[in-house]
């Protein structure tokens, strides 16, 4: 198919139509308050996206979803522990307010990446023809309440091109160290506080190269996609169904690859930054443990 350049990213003030309609979903059933980078650039698919969120959606609202992340949590927060405290927060003076504000920023994603991986694990292998779900159609599905709670920190970020030279160069460093086409929403709202960023990134580059913590990557992404799998309701996607769009199937599926291999080690390194805040123990449990969407005789509410 012919195409005038590849699709870019839609950013949620861009967003109208299906796009806004799925934005809007992805908030209520992910449980957050801003629309990640992942699927900002599946929405530049303007036919693929709908179509995949609808797919996606039923086990997105699942307690066996929610659960799903809650164990990668807690696999990030052990090998995090392993690879011991980073103390990037040694070298510079957080002022009470800043370290509040960062601590609710770490949260968040520590609380959304793993749902991200499980999804994106769960988009990648129905693409690749596996069958998702595990089939049981009499086994009762648990759903969860929908809406970001009230505490969450406001997904906000700094610019992705921002006018300070230095912080232009700390996100090239971290783009050409994680091979990163975009710089990535967690590192543009911790950026939001540079001296912080610049601090913690310094700790963290010499950390990601090394053996345990490539094996601690695999292991997560691994997990994710035994998730995936066993995920409750069957997914009606494929590559057929893209071409059927007149979607460009390889160009989906080589993105939808590149996030999958680069979530992992974003959960890992917000269990590290988080490290220095937090006790083994929080990193390992949900910030915002979903509560049961209530049910009644007609259905869910």
């Amino acid at each position: 198919m012919f195409r005038l350049g590849k699709p870019t990213p839609v950013a949620e003030h861009e967003a109208d139509g299906e796009v806004e309609r799925v934005y809007h979903e992805i908030k209520q059933v992910l449980r957050v308050r801003g629309v990640n980078l992942n699927f900002r650039a599946w929405a530049g698919y303007k036919k693929f996206f709908p179509v995949m969120w609808d797919a996606l959606r039923p086990n997105a609202e699942t307690r066996d979803f929610e659960t799903a992340a809650d164990r990668l949590r807690i696999e990030a927060a052990n090998a995090a522990h392993a690879l011991g405290p980073l103390q990037g927060t040694n070298a510079i003076r957080l002022g009470e307010s800043q370290a509040f504000q960062i601590r609710a920023a770490l949260r968040l994603y520590r609380y959304i990446n793993p749902k991200l991986l499980v999804f994106t694990s769960a988009v990648r292998l129905a693409l690749a023809g596996e069958s998702i779900g595990s089939g049981d159609a009499k086994r009762p599905v648990k759903l969860v309440e929908l809406g970001a709670p009230h505490q969450m920190y406001a997904l906000e970020m700094e610019s992705e091109k921002p006018h300070e030279d230095n912080l232009n160069k700390l996100y090239t460093d971290i783009k050409r160290t994680l091979s990163l086409k975009s710089i990535n929403s967690d590192y543009r709202t911790l950026a939001l506080w540079p001296n912080y960023l610049a601090a913690a990134w310094h700790k963290l580059k010499p950390v990601i190269q090394q053996d345990h913590y490539a094996q601690a990557s695999i292991q997560l992404l691994e997990l994710a996609r035994a998730a995936a799998r066993a995920l409750p309701l069957s997914i009606s996607l494929s590559r057929d169904r893209i071409q059927e769009l007149g979607e460009d199937t390889d160009e989906i599926v080589t993105m939808t690859d590149h996030f999958e291999s680069l979530l992992p080690n974003l959960i890992l390194n917000i269990a590290l930054l988080e490290h220095d805040f937090q006790a083994g123990e929080d990193l390992a449990s949900s910030p915002f443990p979903a509560p049961d969407r209530h049910v009644h005789k007609g259905g869910a509410v």
